[in-house]
């Protein structure tokens, strides 16, 4: 009977991966350019003698979700959403490129322009502004500063818009990235809408039921397990006779 305690604990075990998995989903709710992610199993056979009708739930690692979100306005002009397939390059703490949706940008006390903490990329680097009066973002990303008290508007930086038709990673960090980790290449068809910002993709109804599906089915390979256990003290009963 021990196996079926196996094949117990292994569902279990994606349902414990799947339910954390759904937890920071919807943790993330809200979280501007946020991504959902995605758990994922196959059922494994399990190899050795006799029939062939034991299975595991083999994980598997986990995805990501790269589908937009909803578009939000909010009027101000460091906000920027970026159409379908384009990511803004920042640097992460290893000082290597990585990708984000998110578009709530600030400019920080030294002039670095970043989102989330890191610094925004342009086509020279990090994009470092002098003191401005005003900012507008055109449509490809060229930033236009207007000086302190007013006079002629200046072009001063365009953000690095970069797409890609491979498939993303997204670490621990929230970040994406290539597998080959090799930097995005600029996509001059990308474009941005000043004044929005894309929300997360994360449907809150759909990860509660799938919430409550995942809980109703932990349960389920608890009680697997405890039957399990239950036959294998009346088999051990059996078998020493004292039954």
């Amino acid at each position: 009977m021990e196996k079926l305690i196996y094949t117990a604990v292994s569902g279990a075990e994606l349902n414990n991966t799947a339910l954390r998995v759904a937890a920071n989903n919807l943790a993330n709710v809200s979280t501007v350019g946020f991504k959902a992610d995605l758990e994922q199993a196959q059922s494994m056979m399990v190899q050795g003698e006799g029939f062939r009708t034991r299975y595991h739930a083999q994980l598997t690692p986990v995805t990501t979700d790269l589908s937009s979100g909803p578009i939000m306005d909010t009027g101000r002009n460091l906000d920027i959403a970026l159409s379908n397939g384009g990511y803004l390059e920042v640097m992460d703490d290893n000082g290597e490129p990585a990708y984000t949706r998110a578009g709530n940008l600030v400019v920080d006390a030294d002039g670095f322009v970043t989102v989330n903490g890191r610094r925004v990329q342009g086509d020279g680097g990090d994009i470092q502004l002098p003191e401005f009066g005003d900012v507008e973002i055109g449509s490809n990303g060229m930033i236009n500063l207007t000086p302190i008290g007013g006079g002629v508007i200046a072009e001063d930086a365009q953000i690095k818009l970069a797409s890609t038709d491979a498939n993303l990673i997204k670490g621990a960090d929230g970040l994406l990235r290539a597998n080959d980790l090799q930097p995005l290449e600029a996509d001059e068809t990308i474009t941005v809408r000043t004044g929005a910002l894309e929300g997360s993709n994360v449907n809150a109804v759909a990860e509660m039921i799938k919430t409550m599906n995942i809980s109703r089915q932990f349960e389920m390979n608890v009680k697997m397990m405890k039957s399990a256990d239950e036959l294998a003290t009346s088999g051990n009963k059996l078998i020493s006779g004292r039954g």
